[in-house]
């Protein structure tokens, strides 16, 4: 809690000088095409010059902290032992995968207010793909190579399957292990689209992987996702309706990945779908609309992810955003009572 909030405090800080970049420099949302996107354009078009890349709040508070208490501890030791959260076999992996996500997102944000490549500018959706996949492909050898799975350390490659049992999936671990991350990665960044949306769940999914490290022990690791508790209420002090700035492919692509790296750390992977139960439905209805559209060229929803649909349909943009943030609670609540069931053997 005292990491939570010195990160709250540290991001607050932090946001009239990024802020001021963002404006001085024109990192501007760009809204995609009525041709591409009509619902979309027609829905958000007050919203074009809006600044964006204001992730870089969330990421850069909890690196930014993470350097700071290992250079403290490492000089000073004594009190700053409590506050210093990086660890090998903890924090390492989710660090890494948040840095690396985030320096990608950026690069795809700055693309699209450049207006450069397809879509009005920015990635396309094959070129976050690979670069998902690239992130993932890390993790998973991280894991499989250097936390004992390689070495066949027992309960290394072990995969928790809810009321089946535990299963040592042994080389598998490495395509479940892209499989988690890459769909984390995809479907935060198909919820980033209303005012404090994505920040608003992701505020619980994260509390509660927060909940689950602590319940196995893993103190580090629930001090760093405290971090990224912290800052993200500073981000969504100034993200909820109406935004003063969005969070941009560097902060939906740093938390995406990071909430499936730590999901696969905490043995936790098979639950998240409930723990992030929002994030789920937005990703099922843009499947079930591209099958619809393809199979029986008919659309199911007015516009996809669903939180558009709702828009279409007159529902105000607050509105929508409190229901998920309830649906989200909701999730959170059972995913977390069901894995303490799975600890105490009860399923």
């Amino acid at each position: 809690m005292g990491v939570t909030i010195i990160a709250f405090v540290t991001a607050i800080l932090l946001t009239p000088p990024l802020f001021k970049f963002l404006k001085k420099f024109g990192i501007k949302k760009q809204i995609r095409s009525a041709e591409s996107a009509p619902i979309f354009a027609r829905l958000h078009a007050k919203k074009e010059g809006t600044p964006t890349m204001g992730g870089i709040l969330i990421w850069a508070s909890v690196l930014g902290l993470a350097v700071i208490f290992a250079l403290l501890n490492h000089f000073f030791d004594g009190f700053f032992a409590y506050l210093n959260f990086v660890n090998r076999a903890e924090t390492y992996l989710p660090l890494a995968a948040m840095f690396i996500a985030a320096g990608l997102g950026f690069i795809d944000d700055l693309l699209g207010a450049l207006r450069i490549g397809p879509n009005n500018g920015g990635m396309t959706t094959k070129h976050k793909f690979l670069m998902y996949c690239l992130v993932a492909a890390i993790g998973a050898w991280w894991f499989y190579a250097k936390l004992g799975c390689l070495d066949n350390v027992e309960n290394a490659c072990i995969l928790c399957i809810p009321f089946f049992g535990n299963f040592d999936v042994g080389l598998w671990y490495i395509p479940i292990f892209m499989l988690v991350v890459v769909a984390s990665a995809f479907s935060a960044d198909l919820t980033d689209g209303l005012d404090g949306l994505l920040g608003g769940v992701s505020l619980f999914i994260f509390g509660g992987l927060m909940v689950v490290a602590f319940l196995i022990r893993r103190y580090n690791l629930a001090v760093m996702i405290g971090a990224v508790i912290g800052s993200l209420l500073a981000f969504l002090w100034n993200n909820i309706n109406p935004a003063k700035f969005f969070m941009g492919d560097t902060g939906s692509m740093a938390l995406g990945i990071t909430m499936g790296v730590i999901a696969m750390q905490t043995d936790s992977a098979l639950f998240l779908p409930i723990i992030a139960l929002p994030l789920v439905l937005e990703t099922l209805s843009v499947i079930i609309q591209t099958i619809s559209k393809r199979f029986f060229h008919r659309k199911i929803f007015l516009s996809t992810p669903i939180h558009h649909h709702f828009e279409a349909v007159g529902m105000p943009e607050a509105q929508i955003t409190m229901r998920f943030w309830i649906i989200g609670f909701i999730g959170v609540g059972l995913g977390v009572i069901l894995f303490v069931f799975y600890l105490f053997g009860l399923i």
